[in-house]
């Protein structure tokens, strides 16, 4: 066999290889999208409020350095509000640090996209980061509403930290909450009360997610606490974000 007809054989080998190879790691690539708030005000005590940084900073790295493509939306498009408080020193972590000097991810979030202009069939989850500000907008989102059912009616995992719980609340399957009878947690009444803003929040996430059914429970505040029921994945508090994800990518890792 002469040398170039060798060299065309290999080379038409490792090009097929190659072209494998591209096709597998499509195949197993992951798209997840995250749902922010766009609202910025704490009821009416004239402080601001918007997403917690901790609870898109560390699913977002979590997913993200597995492989997983994230997309951001909010309501309004645009740059979400991240709640001042998130941002002191005294809430950093290594995840919020690495946000704050991550200019291609915070680019990402200057320029997000409507809500109302993504569909469920280009993703393989939902996820949203809380804050208070979901509790004003997202809750009583009709776009938001429909993108969670449609999610979850086409085998899709739901996941929600913190506050954003309560975006659940006027979601419906088939005429009942998704919630009901399945296993859930949220930002706790005590938490809330710690935290002092009982008379300001439009709802306490806790009592609507057991008016609406759900079977709700917790653990200590501030400690890490997360519960999945099938599709739906469900977590506490700031310091559970982390939890909220890794359950989330245990069921992508599972869909073929």
């Amino acid at each position: 066999m002469k040398k170039t007809a060798l060299f065309a054989i290999i080379a038409l080998t490792v090009g097929c290889i190659t072209a494998t190879a591209q096709k597998q790691n499509k195949k197993v690539m992951k798209k997840v999208l995250f749902v922010v708030t766009s609202h910025d005000k704490l009821g009416n005590t004239g402080e601001k409020t918007g997403f917690w940084t901790e609870e898109l900073a560390a699913p977002y790295y979590a997913l993200a350095d597995k492989g997983v493509q994230i997309d951001i939306v909010t309501p309004l498009g645009g740059q979400p509000p991240i709640d001042p408080k998130s941002a002191d020193p005294s809430s950093a972590t290594e995840d919020t640090k690495r946000f704050d000097a991550d200019i291609v991810l915070l680019e990402k979030l200057k320029n997000t996209k409507k809500l109302s202009e993504v569909n469920q069939a280009d993703y393989d989850a939902v996820f949203y980061p809380g804050g208070h500000g979901p509790l004003w907008d997202l809750a009583e989102d009709s776009n938001s509403a429909k993108l969670i059912e449609a999610f979850y009616t086409h085998n899709k995992p739901v996941a929600f930290v913190c506050h954003a719980p309560g975006v659940l609340k006027n979601v419906k399957i088939n005429g009942e909450y998704l919630v009901k009878g399945k296993k859930v947690t949220g930002f706790a009444n005590t938490e809330e009360e710690a935290v002092g803003l009982t008379k300001i929040v439009p709802f306490l996430l806790e009592d609507v997610l057991q008016q609406n059914g759900g079977i709700y429970s917790k653990t200590e505040n501030w400690h890490p606490y997360a519960v999945e029921d099938g599709l739906l994945i469900t977590g506490q508090n700031p310091a559970s974000s982390k939890l909220v994800a890794e359950k989330l990518l245990l069921q992508l890792n599972a869909k073929k």
